[in-house]
């Protein structure tokens, strides 16, 4: 049997299939949580825009056109949920990061003690919004530049500043 792809399972949920909906929940919640979650730096925070990322995604169903891949439709929803969740509440604060334990693993073949992982976690959450973003998207979410251009409604010109300006800041932060 056929496994459907994210693309084929959206445009059933269009049609109102529910258990369509439930697979792409199960494919995608904890990937959307780690997002949510990396840029937020608070559980609950990050587990509500989660559900919210979802709701919407239910309710943009019937309109919803495979002209791209199916992740970088749903991170340009989550990414805007983000964006605004951080303009309406006030910044994080990098010591209340330290507070939770990251569930997710680094990237493949990082390898670094949990005091840089932390130092890491606390500069990533000092970026301006945009740049953690791109930044976040880029190295945990392991998108191309295309995709984080889409993903937050930008360029791919715009990204390479974005993660240009984000490197140089994180470098000149990490050396303090």
């Amino acid at each position: 049997m056929r496994i459907p792809s994210d693309e084929e399972l959206m445009l059933a949920v269009g049609r109102g299939d529910e258990q369509a909906f439930g697979q792409i929940v199960l494919r995608h919640q904890a990937y959307a949580w780690r997002i949510a979650y990396r840029f937020i730096g608070n559980r609950e925070d990050a587990e509500d825009l989660v559900q919210d990322a979802f709701l919407r995604l239910l309710a943009a169903a019937p309109r919803y056109r495979p002209t791209a891949s199916f992740r970088t439709y749903f991170s340009r929803i989550i990414s805007r949920l983000c964006l605004d969740h951080i303009q309406k509440k006030r910044p994080i604060s990098a010591d209340h990061l330290l507070e939770f334990e990251d569930p997710s693993p680094l990237p493949d073949g990082v390898i670094v003690s949990e005091e840089q992982t932390s130092a890491v976690r606390r500069c990533i959450a000092l970026l301006p919004p945009n740049q953690r973003l791109a930044v976040i998207l880029r190295y945990y979410g392991e998108y191309s530049y295309q995709e984080i251009a889409i993903a937050m409604d930008t360029t791919k010109k715009a990204v390479e500043r974005l993660l240009a300006r984000g490197r140089e800041a994180l470098g000149r932060t990490l050396k303090d």
